[in-house]
């Protein structure tokens, strides 16, 4: 058996508008981030979703209950949180490099190795739990780049340059396998 994931990015925040990368922090979606959500919702094949994740921060929180608030059970999970960009949270997104955190910590934050590490737990306990469901994930690029990485047989190298944000190529959703 397996586990299927389906998984969504929160909607566009007032940060990301400004060009400054949240990591940890709690910010708001903005008034576009809002209305991407609710349409995201047209979208979502809810009869195929057996239960919903996602972070536990405001913004895929938010996004989450704009999507499947009332019609699927959400729960909230720190280990697909943002990476933590330590002294870099709050910070122009022209200085939050990927490439130089693969194994090195952000300055008092996290490594995207360190991601991977909550992310591959996270998956372990999805497979434990839910061998045979579909579950939505609604959470953020690092975690999104570390399933990447632990399903698709990806580098971290590879997964930041073909990520869908580099490319132009959103889609409303992505699919994903743990066997």
């Amino acid at each position: 058996m397996s586990v299927k994931i389906m998984y969504y990015v929160h909607g566009t925040t007032t940060d990301n508008e400004k060009h400054v990368s949240s990591g940890w922090k709690n910010v708001e979606l903005s008034q576009k981030g809002i209305e991407q959500s609710f349409a995201l919702k047209e979208k979502v094949p809810m009869d195929k979703i057996d239960i919903v994740f996602c972070s536990d921060l405001k913004r895929a929180v938010v996004s989450a209950n704009n999507i499947f608030g009332g019609i699927k059970e959400i729960v909230e999970d720190s280990r697909i949180r943002e990476c933590n960009y330590g002294d870099l949270d709050g910070k122009d997104t022209s200085l939050v490099k990927y490439e130089e955190h693969i194994q090195v910590p952000f300055p008092n934050g996290e490594s995207l190795k360190d991601v991977e590490k909550r992310i591959s737990e996270f998956l372990n306990y999805l497979k434990d739990n839910y061998d045979g469901k579909t579950v939505a994930l609604v959470a953020h690029k690092a975690p999104q780049l570390a399933i990447e990485v632990l399903t698709q047989n990806k580098t971290w190298d590879e997964a930041i340059e073909t990520d869908w944000r580099k490319t132009k190529a959103w889609q409303p959703g992505w699919e994903y396998e743990i066997k």
